[in-house]
């Protein structure tokens, strides 16, 4: 497992209404000041209605805040969009482009996540040229909708077991007192939405988050 690999996903708030520049700063500027920028990811994701031009300009602002900072920066679904800001690489889902199309878009250098459930699908993840998986959900979450039953912690382990080196990003549900459970069933990373864009201050839960998984 790659020690240099973000413990800890930002994935923008896609919900109506929701401010993901502003909770980008905040979340930065916390890893920054705990000198942990390496330690953050911020994945952006856009509703599926959203135009290509706001999801440039989303993806766009949040790479401007993030490459100065050093902290990788990855586009969900919309791979075009990921190349045309030069973001870090891209995440797919199960209903995106297959792993191994992505790979083929984004380059053999890009950073690429696939999201998979279960041990088979992992590995053929991996196969297909995935830098890591991610596993989910976790635990109950409400902000996506139509998500299938949490897996729990036990079955978040016995899936990065079955890929070693390769990082699993624990998702769904997650937050900073249940976070180091999942790293110690052998998550590398967790990712989160609510725990920090539902926050009251977003900066100080980032903060919470990597001090919690450190």
């Amino acid at each position: 497992m790659d020690p240099a690999f973000p413990c800890l996903h930002l994935i923008t708030d896609a919900r109506p209404g929701r401010d993901a520049v502003a909770v980008v700063t905040a979340a930065v500027a916390a890893a920054r000041g705990l000198g942990s920028a390496g330690r953050l990811a911020v994945q952006v994701r856009v509703e599926d209605d959203v135009t290509d031009r706001a999801a440039y300009e989303l993806a766009a602002a949040v790479v401007g805040l993030c490459r100065p900072a050093g902290v990788l920066c990855l586009v969900n679904d919309r791979l075009d969009v990921a190349l045309a800001v030069g973001a870090d690489g891209g995440h797919v889902g199960a209903d995106d482009l297959p792993v191994a199309a992505a790979r083929r878009v984004l380059g053999p250098a890009a950073v690429l996540g696939g999201t998979c459930r279960d041990e088979a699908a992992a590995r053929a993840a991996v196969a297909d040229g995935a830098s890591y998986l991610g596993v989910g959900p976790a635990f109950l979450t409400v902000t996506k909708s139509g998500l299938p039953a949490p897996l729990g912690v036990a079955r978040i382990g016995s899936v990065a077991a079955s890929v070693p080196g390769v990082p699993v990003v624990a998702i769904g549900g997650v937050t900073a007192q249940n976070a180091p459970e999942l790293r110690r069933a052998g998550a590398a990373a967790v990712a989160v939405v609510g725990a920090v864009a539902d926050a009251a201050d977003p900066g100080e839960a980032t903060g919470r988050l990597l001090k919690a998984l450190s």
